[in-house]
């Protein structure tokens, strides 16, 4: 029997809010969330900037390719939502394999994802000298990316969480339940990013907040 795969993949910037909404969608649609930056961290026993700063990049974005692999085919019991880290769009292979599933890129503009992300220093990629003049070369490169595999788009500039999932959710063509409508925070206290905001109502929160540092490059 094949393994079940993703029925819902998130793609896009740091800062774009993959996690926060990952898991708030997931809970709506009553299936898992798993966090390919998580799943990464987990395999090479630690954090992710330690990945870029012992190992380089290359070497990071080659565990990272092979643990997007495994999640999109299913493995390991992948199957809710599926959060990819801001660069996993950069390979070829990926991209392909994207093919068939359903993926939305969550959309963050240069204002939002730089308020969103700090400037972080905690983000290897937006630690240089000039992390503006990174995070904007970034969008540049990436979005064509992210539109190239993308199902649907939606903007997550000046929403709140709920605003966004429900935006996510009309895009796919879920009905609203009553949670949806009204706009009501029920979330349970992990419903949230794990470095943040688990209210539906509140803006995206910043991203560097919690435990699991330098994810989402």
């Amino acid at each position: 029997m094949p393994s079940a795969r993703p029925v819902l993949v998130l793609v896009g910037p740091p800062g774009a809010g993959k996690t926060t909404i990952g898991r708030i969608l997931a809970r709506r649609l009553g299936v898992g969330f798993t966090d390919v930056d998580a799943l990464v961290v987990e395999r090479a026993g630690k954090p992710i900037a330690d990945i870029f700063l012992q190992d380089g990049e290359p070497a990071f974005r080659e565990l990272e390719r092979e643990v997007v692999a495994r999640a999109l085919d299913g493995a390991d019991g992948v199957d809710g939502v599926l959060a990819l880290g801001g660069g996993s769009v950069l390979a070829a292979e990926t991209r392909e394999r994207l093919r068939g599933h359903v993926v939305v890129h969550l959309s963050v503009g240069m204002a939002d994802g730089l308020r969103r992300t700090g400037l972080s220093t905690a983000r290897p990629l937006l630690a240089g000298v000039n992390p503006r003049a990174t995070f904007k070369a970034l969008l540049d490169a990436r979005a064509p990316l992210y539109r190239e595999v993308a199902t649907v788009e939606v903007a997550t500039d000046r929403r709140t969480i709920g605003q966004v999932v429900r935006a996510v959710l009309a895009a796919l063509g879920h009905p609203a339940d009553a949670e949806d409508a009204d706009g009501a925070d029920d979330a349970d206290p992990g419903a949230g990013d794990d470095r943040g905001a688990g209210s539906t109502g509140a803006p995206l929160p910043d991203p560097t907040f919690g435990p699991r540092p330098g994810g989402g490059q």
